[in-house]
Formats: C-alpha cells, sequence, structure tokens
C-alpha cells in the first residue's frame, strides 16, 4: 500500500509538472526570441533618422558606428537607377532577399548563416528606398532559455520530489498501523496470549485495533475459564479415585489387585497432571523449541507394557512393530502417551474381550506413522468419530479420545484418518510431519479424516478398496 501511493503520486505530479513545464518552457523560447528580434528593430530605427537627412557614405557610418557594430549591421542605399550604391557594413542577406524587401516597402526576416537578418526598409528624402539589415545571431535568440528552462526543470523535480516525500510519509502512517496489527495477529496465533495492538493511525485502523485487543481479551478470559473449568472437574474427581484407592487397597494380594492398584495410581497421576496444567498461565505447546520431541519407539513400548498386563487378562493378542529403534518426532512425551493411551482405551471398551490390537510404527523421511490396529467390528462411521462431542454411535462414546490424537497430529502439520485393518476391525492411522510444514488446505469432510496420497513407499491399508464392517 505504501508504495503504491507512492507511485500513484509520483504519476500525478509527473503530469502535473510536464502539462505546466512544457508549455512555460516553450513561451519562455518565444519570449527570448521575440525580444532579439525587438532590440534588432530598435537599433534598426536608430539609423531610420539619419537616411532621411543625408546619404553620406561617412555619415552613416558614423551613424552605425554609434548604434551598433558594422560587424552586425549593414546599410544599402541605391542609386538613382535603383542598383546599389552603396554598401555600409556587412552584408549577410541575400540579395534577392534585399530587393523584395526594397520592392515591398515592408520589414521582413531572411534566415543567414548562424542566425537571422531583420531587413528594414528606409524612405529617402529621394524617394529611393533604402533597406538596414540588421544581424541576429541564433545566441541572441536562445540567451537565458537554457537558465530557463534549467530552474523550470529544479522546480519541477523539487516538486516531484516533495510529492513523493508526502505520500511516502502519508503511506507509512497508514501502512504502519496495519503492519502491526498483522504481527499482534500472527503473535495471538502463535500463542502468545499477550499481544496488543496499540490504537493508532486512521480512524479505521483505530477501530480495528480496538476490536481486535477486545478480541484478545475475549480469547484470555474464554481460556482462563476453560482452565477454572478443566480444573474444578478434575478435582471432583478426586473424591471417586480416593474411594477407589481404598478399594483396590483392600483386595489383598494377586496380579489383578496389583494391576487394579497401578492403574488406579496411573489414573491419579493423570489427574494430577490436568490440573497443574490448567492452573498453569502460559499456554503449552506440543514441542518448546528445537531438539524438543520424544523417541515415539519408547513411547510406545512403555505404554504397550501398561496395557499388555490387561490384555492378558482378556485374553487378547498383542503386537508391536517398528519400534526396535529410536524414532524422533516433534511431539511431547506426555502428549504421545495420551493419544496412545485414548486410542488403546478404546481398543479394550469398544471390542469384546479377546479381540487382538496391534500398534506399528512407520518412520520415514519426512514423517513418523503410527497404526493403532484391531480386530473388532470397525466403526461404521468414522467422520462422525472424529467429530468432537459427537457419538459414533450408540455406545456413549464423546470422541474426545480421537480429538486429542487429532489436535497431537495436526500441530506437526500431520493428520490422522480411520480406515480398515488387516486384522479385520478398525486402523486408525496417525500421520506426525517432521519438517514442520503447515497442514495441508482440506478438500472436504472433517479435517481429521481428510485422506491424503503418501508420496512413496509401499500402499497402506488406507488406499485399499474395502469397506468398513
Amino acid at each position: 500500500m505504501r508504495w503504491a501511493l507512492v507511485k500513484v503520486s509520483l504519476a500525478v505530479t509527473a503530469m502535473v509538472v510536464v502539462a505546466f513545464a512544457v508549455p512555460l518552457g516553450l513561451v519562455i523560447k518565444e519570449m527570448a526570441r521575440d525580444r532579439a528580434f525587438s532590440d534588432a528593430e530598435r537599433d534598426a530605427a536608430e539609423i531610420a533618422p539619419a537616411l532621411s537627412i543625408t546619404t553620406d557614405r561617412a555619415q552613416l557610418e558614423r551613424v552605425v558606428a554609434s548604434a551598433g557594430s558594422d560587424a552586425g549591421m549593414a546599410v544599402h542605399i541605391p542609386d538613382g537607377d535603383g542598383t546599389d550604391a552603396v554598401e555600409i557594413g556587412r552584408q549577410r542577406a541575400a540579395d534577392a532577399d534585399v530587393a523584395a524587401t526594397r520592392e515591398t516597402g515592408r520589414a521582413s526576416t531572411a534566415e543567414v548563416r548562424d542566425g537571422s537578418a531583420l531587413l528594414q526598409p528606409v524612405a529617402l528624402s529621394s524617394g529611393q528606398i533604402a533597406v538596414v539589415e540588421v544581424f541576429i545571431p541564433d545566441a541572441a535568440v536562445a540567451k537565458g532559455v537554457g537558465a530557463a528552462w534549467a530552474v523550470l526543470a529544479g522546480v519541477g523535480l523539487a516538486l516531484i520530489v516533495g510529492s513523493v516525500a508526502v505520500a511516502d510519509r502519508l503511506g507509512a502512517r497508514m501502512v504502519q498501523p496495519a503492519q502491526r496489527l498483522a504481527e499482534g495477529a500472527h503473535e495471538l496465533g502463535e500463542g502468545k496470549l499477550g499481544a496488543r495492538v496499540p490504537e493508532a493511525g486512521p480512524r479505521e485502523l483505530r477501530l480495528a485495533a480496538a476490536a481486535f485487543n477486545s478480541m484478545a481479551d475475549q480469547v484470555v478470559q474464554l481460556l482462563a475459564n476453560e482452565r477454572e473449568l478443566a480444573a474444578d472437574l478434575s478435582h471432583r474427581l478426586r473424591t471417586p479415585l480416593t474411594v477407589l484407592r481404598l478399594n483396590a487397597a483392600s483386595l489383598g494380594d494377586g496380579p489383578a489387585a496389583e494391576q487394579t492398584r497401578a492403574a488406579v495410581a496411573q489414573l491419579e497421576r493423570e489427574v494430577d497432571i490436568i490440573i497443574r496444567t490448567a492452573r498453569d498461565a502460559k499456554p503449552q505447546t506440543a514441542a518448546a523449541g528445537p531438539g524438543a520431541g520424544c523417541d515415539a519407539a519408547e513411547v510406545v513400548r512403555e505404554r504397550m507394557e501398561f496395557w499388555s498386563a490387561l490384555a492378558e487378562d482378556e485374553g487378547r493378542k498383542v503386537r508391536m512393530a517398528g519400534v526396535d529403534r529410536p524414532v524422533r518426532i516433534p511431539v511431547a512425551r506426555a502428549d504421545l502417551a495420551a493419544a496412545l493411551d485414548a486410542l488403546l482405551g478404546n481398543v479394550f471398551r469398544h471390542t469384546p474381550e479377546g479381540t487382538a490390537f496391534a500398534v506399528d510404527v512407520h518412520n520415514g523421511e519426512d514423517a513418523v506413522i503410527v497404526l493403532v490396529s484391531d480386530a473388532g467390528p470397525g466403526i461404521p462411521d468414522p467422520e462422525a468419530a472424529m467429530a468432537r462431542g459427537r457419538g459414533s454411535g450408540s455406545d456413549g462414546s464423546t470422541g474426545l479420545g480421537l480429538d486429542i490424537v487429532r489436535r497431537l497430529a495436526e500441530s506437526t502439520g500431520g493428520d490422522v484418518r480411520i480406515g480398515s485393518s488387516v486384522l479385520g476391525g478398525t486402523e486408525v492411522r496417525i500421520w506426525i510431519q517432521l519438517d514442520g510444514r503447515e497442514p495441508a488446505p482440506l478438500r472436504r469432510g472433517h479435517r481429521g479424516s481428510v485422506r491424503r496420497r503418501r508420496r512413496g513407499g509401499s500402499r497402506s491399508v488406507f488406499n485399499r478398496p474395502r469397506s468398513l464392517p
């Protein structure tokens, strides 16, 4: 916008300068020419009284010398039969031009070398017509024109520079508040909730800045309310957790009792983490900076070790793949663990006992894919399952677990997709981007279930033309 205003001002001022300077320059040139010819006519007029009195050569030479110079003036006096009898000074005009002026009796101008010649007829006492020739050099015609044009050019250039400077200042006054507004919006989008914009500039931008600041205050208030609500809900879980812990303590010894007590302890720790996170006023991000993240293989092994005990009690077959070497991803360890727990918890809640499940980790050049598959009945409506706050059927599911997984993947520029697994049930694919690219624009449906084509490698089970059970 700033450069556009400068260009408009430059174009308009240049057109105005040209419109006025060019005609004015031509007028100055014409005025200089008129001045030179007026001086020549005045010099010729000084000779006319002497010619009307005498035609003596000596007296006329003295008059010519007093009027100017015989190098720039000449007098042509005919004799009695009409031929030139007396010639004073240097003749530059052609004889034909002199004769034509004598015959017409009117002043004329003739083009000569290095200038022009003014031919002025003068009546003698004898009735003959003498011709006074005054030489006007080109330098006299152009005298002062160059300086005047230089002044005009300087004034025009000063006007153009001044208009550009004024337009630049006006543009800066408009653009800088707009830039601050854009920077504030960018900072707010990055999670800097303290970003505010000074209310400066034109009235419209001041109103926009005030609206942005009000919106930012509302966002901060809404986030604070959300944290308080999460903390309050978590605190309400303390009482049933205490009862569970007491009941678990009274179960005695045995593998089932130990697993129950371990599950209750794990649930208490998760509730404590939720409370501390909700009370923290600073926004949390998945990866805090360069080098942040975790080893996906290690986290998968740890969570599968936890869930394997329960799977053994229910007679479920468990399989892991791709976790034999480190796999670094730009995701916080706690976030990946929460996502895996949400998916594996869904397997235990929504599939019959004895249903097998598997977790596979595929490490690519620019992405890591985590596949959680089972041999259960599958999900009839994947779109509804990905929608937060809506159940996928009549089983009472809220869909919050899949939403946790979706937000984890999209924080890296990846996505989540639900399809059919090779085990015959559901397969949830978590695509975790490694190169920090922005998420691709959505083409259809819910963003968590948009299907993207892989750029290399073998085809995934998601590309198989199998319908869900």
